[in-house]
């Protein structure tokens, strides 16, 4: 079985270990979502990992609905991006652009567009705004002359992304966001074609990752989802038959590899009561699977030895430890991460974090 020191490779990128870099939101753009000189230095820092996976990174502006967060949809945004591209792979690195769109999480104030959804639902709790956390308002359904529209817009960001110089391109259907949304029937309560049944919520995720292959190639598109339980306020009721099958129909399509979000009852951020739908996806989906939440190095090396996995990402290790794959080679102590310079936009907890000597 494989180390998490062993190659591996995602259509035709060869990433030198299986110690991936998670997504994490960090918002470090500026207030129009345009990258910045300080992310460039950030994900350099980082290029160890077998693979980057950006933060998440708006499709458009009204699926953007964190306060700088970056945006991936105007010339501006790609000759920034291209600005962290290129530090990331002079220094050795491979990176995947995550494509987000918040769906009803986006907070008009934001931008002055109501958000949009599967169904007339509304977010629990407060939504991050540049006025401070504010209640989440009712979203519309979007509709289906709305569908090509939307599909263009997540065509459009990946191929700036591709112009930008990221390697591939990564599919945020987790975590309670737009696509997400039409997953699960806790969200969904459409009767149209994209809900109901099974087949009809997994259809425009289906439907998204066709037109992304179309634009940038299978070997370059990969897809995040959240299978077990809860996620800001997203639920569905047996997720032990949805999410199989959405991993069929993506395994079916031969995207580049799937990453798993599931955290367990004592998840540190976040946690779940369901058990993992992991090891039912593991059956049907026969690509390169990733998973994530809460791993260290023994329970990561433990997943790969058992074939549960064959890569997992780290979040907020990466975070706090710049230089993770080297760290964990040679047994050092783990640096803690700061939370209270998660979303403060200075450089201070974001490209701060000492390396180890070599």
């Amino acid at each position: 079985m494989p180390t998490l020191f062993d190659p591996i490779n995602i259509g035709r990128l060869a990433c030198p270990n299986r110690i991936w870099m998670a997504p994490l939101t960090r918002g470090r753009s500026t207030r129009d979502h345009v990258p910045t000189e300080l992310m460039a230095t950030y994900y350099a820092q980082r290029a160890s990992a077998g693979l980057i996976i950006t933060e998440a990174t708006g499709i458009s502006v009204e699926g953007s609905g964190w306060p700088y967060a970056g945006g991936l949809w105007g010339a501006e945004h790609v000759a920034h991006w291209k600005t962290a591209t290129d530090a990331v792979h002079r220094a050795g690195g491979r990176i995947f652009a995550q494509l987000w769109h918040m769906g009803r999480l986006v907070h008009p104030s934001l931008h002055g567009v109501q958000p949009v959804s599967a169904s007339a639902t509304t977010g629990p709790g407060k939504a991050h705004t540049y006025e401070g956390k504010q209640p989440y308002v009712e979203a519309r359904p979007l509709g289906l002359d709305e569908i090509p529209r939307l599909i263009g817009d997540y065509v459009t960001a990946a191929r700036n992304a591709i112009q930008a110089g990221f390697d591939g391109v990564q599919l945020h259907a987790a975590n309670g966001y737009l696509i997400d949304q039409f997953l699960r029937d806790g969200s969904n309560h459409r009767s149209d074609a994209y809900g109901g049944l099974i087949e009809n919520r997994i259809r425009l995720l289906r439907e998204v990752v066709q037109a992304l292959i179309g634009a940038v190639g299978a070997e370059r598109t990969a897809v995040r989802l959240s299978p077990n339980g809860d996620s800001q306020g997203v639920d569905d009721s047996h997720q032990e038959a949805l999410f199989p099958a959405a991993a069929a129909a993506l395994d079916a399509l031969g995207i580049a590899f799937l990453e798993l979000r599931e955290p367990g009852p004592g998840g540190t951020f976040g946690k779940s009561e369901r058990p993992p739908v992991a090891p039912l996806i593991r059956k049907v989906f026969k690509g390169v699977l990733v998973l994530n939440s809460d791993y260290d190095l023994a329970s990561a090396q433990a997943a790969l030895a058992a074939g549960a996995a064959d890569a997992i990402t780290f979040g907020r290790k990466f975070l706090a430890n710049p230089d993770l794959p080297y760290r964990f080679a040679h047994g050092l102590a783990l640096a803690a991460d700061d939370p209270k310079t998660w979303y403060s936009q200075g450089a201070e907890g974001y490209i701060t974090y000492p390396v180890a000597a070599a």
